[in-house]
């Protein structure tokens, strides 16, 4: 078992605990993995607090029914597992500005609280737009050999690269 205790685990071991976990997925659910749609649930059910059963007559929300169902469970699930993963490792660490962060932006909250709520809405409305997450696509998409999926998965690729290319020129290198 000291393999739980792992900095890093071997990404052929998590791989094929991945494929694993889409298989028993399908066979158990009968449903593919993905996380996107939680979100847009969620997001839905924070609508219903302000606005009642109006939000029921959305289109949006009749193909989306805002509930609390096995996708948020995933993200319960991953965040839970992250967690214990870094204990048993002895890395878990809460701060709130990254070292890279803060040489290459500064020691801003304000900046470091802006730039991730950006990027998670530009992730969220990328996710909704290409109609599912890269675990969505990337996963459970390819699996199914949709050709939709394999165009997202290699955009996916295309586009962190670019960001990356973009990032480190920016930051100099680091």
């Amino acid at each position: 078992m000291d393999w739980l205790e792992a900095v890093r685990w071997s990404p052929y071991l998590v791989g094929a605990g991945i494929g694993v976990l889409v298989w028993l997925s399908f066979i158990l659910a009968n449903r593919p993995i993905g996380c996107s749609t939680a979100y847009a649930r969620t997001t839905g059910l924070i609508e219903r607090l302000f606005r009642g059963k109006k939000i029921d007559e959305k289109e949006y929300y009749k193909k989306f029914v805002p509930e609390l169902g096995w996708e948020m469970m995933l993200i319960l699930g991953v965040i839970i597992g992250a967690f214990i993963s870094s204990q048993l490792s002895g890395t878990f660490d809460l701060e709130v500005i990254p070292q890279l962060w803060s040489n290459a932006f500064g020691s801003s909250v304000l900046l470091r609280i802006a730039a991730a709520l950006l990027g998670g809405f530009f992730i969220g409305f990328g996710a909704r737009m290409a109609g599912g997450c890269t675990s969505g696509h990337g996963i459970s998409g390819t699996i199914q050999l949709a050709v939709s999926s394999w165009v997202a998965f290699i955009m996916f690729f295309v586009g962190g690269f670019i960001t990356a290319l973009l990032l480190y020129s920016l930051i100099g290198g680091i």
